[in-house]
């Protein structure tokens, strides 16, 4: 979990304390990430400036964004795609590509909170979310309950690091780590580092390690090979992937991530690094060792160095992704049989079980441009239940 304590420690201007938010409203937005801020900016649009609240649970405004490391730039994020009503070179006068995306994004997304009076109420932790008589009760942090009539949810994946568990991964005497922690390269100096992933983050983070880290060797694995595409983006072929996870929400099943559908773009950098031997592929292992991991070794933790295909690693870098951070809605129970939650409406932001409840940033709106479009929708299906 971040620890919102040291973020704030590092900005004198970021205050810890409880602020003031209203008992009670018709609309509670949870997470002032992009998502968040997209509905808060079309409820205004569709009439319900003073019928809403945000709450988020960060000590300043930019969403995940402010946690990314250091290293990564706007450019390398492939952009951040602009909030409705505002583009970020206009609110920052800038081209921001080769910005920190950690300093670009939330200077932008406080610029845009102020542009619009976008009733944002930070730092507050959501502890639970119950169903009341007419609405919902949300119980806060400190105790503090508040009474909506309807939920938007855009609380994103930041706070839920998914790790898999393999056999002996509580026997690793050296270190592991999760994207969500990564600081930069130095840190890798001199050691073996295994990274464990095969989405954008993992094959950058990798690169920049082996390019950056002074001696450093490098390793690579996933469960899947990932499919590198040399070809001009197709936007048809994005469709297509949203469309599949879409697919899946709506009847019921988790969500996948729409890149393991289309691929990753080979871009120069990549090219190179591949042709430097740094992208070198293995499978997924099988077991983790006191010492590394190891490839259908089937022997006890203790002897699994002795097999014939073990590798001796110092850090175990997972870039294996995130989950939807929805454990303050688990007394709504929304999930089905199938292990996700039912989806339905236009773009697949209505639970099906409860239409007062909007999700964003699950499924096919978990990405930056998919946000904006949820946020638009969520807004106008609210505004139509509000005023009926």
């Amino acid at each position: 979990m971040t620890d919102w304590g040291t973020v704030a420690a590092r900005d004198p201007d970021l205050s810890t304390t409880d602020p003031e938010v209203d008992p009670d409203c018709d609309v509670l937005i949870i997470g002032g990430g992009q998502a968040g801020l997209s509905a808060a900016y079309f409820l205004q649009r569709f009439g319900l400036d003073n019928r809403y609240q945000l709450l988020d649970h960060a000590p300043g405004p930019g969403g995940a964004w402010q946690f990314r490391w250091p290293t990564l730039t706007l450019a390398a994020a492939n952009r951040v795609h602009d909030l409705p009503g505002y583009g970020l070179i206009e609110a920052l006068g800038r081209d921001c590509d080769s910005f920190p995306a950690a300093t670009a994004v939330p200077e932008y997304f406080g610029k845009y909170e102020e542009k619009f009076d976008l009733r944002v109420r930070r730092p507050v932790t959501v502890r639970t979310v119950d169903r009341s008589d007419d609405g919902f009760v949300t119980t806060l942090g400190d105790g503090r309950e508040i009474t909506s009539r309807t939920i938007i949810n855009a609380t994103g994946t930041w706070e839920r690091p998914f790790i898999p568990h393999l056999p002996g991964i509580a026997d690793f005497r050296g270190r592991q780590l999760h994207t969500h922690d990564y600081v930069g390269p130095e840190e890798f100096a001199g050691q073996r580092v295994l990274v464990v992933g095969a989405g954008i983050s993992a094959v950058q983070l990798l690169i920049e390690i082996a390019r950056e880290a002074p001696g450093v060797e490098t390793f690579w694995c996933s469960r899947t090979e990932p499919v590198f595409d040399s070809t001009p983006f197709d936007p048809e072929k994005g469709r297509r992937a949203v469309a599949r996870v879409e697919e899946r929400v709506r009847a019921g099943l988790p969500p996948t991530s729409v890149v393991s559908v289309t691929g990753l773009a080979l871009t120069p950098t990549i090219a190179a690094a591949r042709d430097d031997g740094i992208l070198a592929w293995r499978p997924m292992f099988t077991r983790i060792t006191e010492t590394g991991v190891c490839w259908d070794c089937g022997l006890p933790a203790d002897d699994a160095a002795t097999g014939t295909d073990h590798l001796d690693v110092d850090v175990i870098f997972w870039n294996t992704g995130f989950r939807s951070s929805l454990d303050h809605l688990s007394r709504l129970r929304l999930r089905g049989p199938g292990g996700g939650i039912t989806m339905s409406g236009r773009l697949a932001t209505t639970v099906a079980q409860d239409p007062r409840i909007q999700l964003l940033g699950y499924g096919p709106s978990a990405s930056t441009i998919g946000a904006n479009r949820a946020g638009r929708e969520a807004a106008r299906n609210i505004a139509d239940l509000l005023s009926t």
